[in-house]
């Protein structure tokens, strides 16, 4: 399912990235763009503007909550699940990750992640790398818990889901 967020959800976009989700976020872009995009591409538009949802001819899901993980709940509940897999995407920029060897991130990640990291992803757009730091299990942690709402939280801080 494509996705495209409004510029009210730039977290709830960057966690749906980290999901699995194809969704685009365009922070400045007016109404009328967003719904030329979504409805131009296919995509379901993510908003918390009442106007922008009653809008004809879009697929909108008006998002209800301030708060994010009661809007990613809301998202899972009413799209379904992500047609990627969680850390498949660039949470940046959306572009699918690439997994490349670990010598290729040599003199490009600190150099105690390289020693201590086996496992590295690159963004082919944004030239972002990613590994499995501590973060990262964190993460899963808390992709489990909104998996299944009904289990006691996953992380120490399941509050709250702390992507800086």
């Amino acid at each position: 399912m494509k996705l495209l967020a409004d510029g009210m959800l730039g977290s709830l976009a960057k966690w749906l990235r980290i999901l699995g989700y194809d969704t685009l976020y365009f922070p400045n872009a007016d109404d009328d763009e967003l719904a030329r995009i979504a409805r131009a591409e296919g995509r379901i538009l993510l908003t918390r503007d009442e106007g922008l949802a009653r809008r004809r001819g879009l697929k909108t899901l008006l998002i209800e909550s301030e708060q994010l993980k009661e809007q990613l709940r809301q998202v899972i509940a009413n799209v379904g699940p992500a047609s990627g897999e969680p850390f498949s995407r660039c949470p940046l920029c959306n572009t699918p990750l690439q997994k490349v060897k670990k010598e290729a991130v040599r003199g490009r990640v600190p150099p105690y992640i390289f020693r201590t990291q086996e496992h590295f992803s690159l963004c082919p757009h944004c030239g972002k790398i990613f590994w499995r730091g501590t973060h990262w299990k964190r993460m899963r942690e808390e992709i489990a818990h909104l998996r299944n709402a009904d289990s006691p939280p996953a992380a120490a801080k399941a509050d709250r889901l702390d992507l800086n």
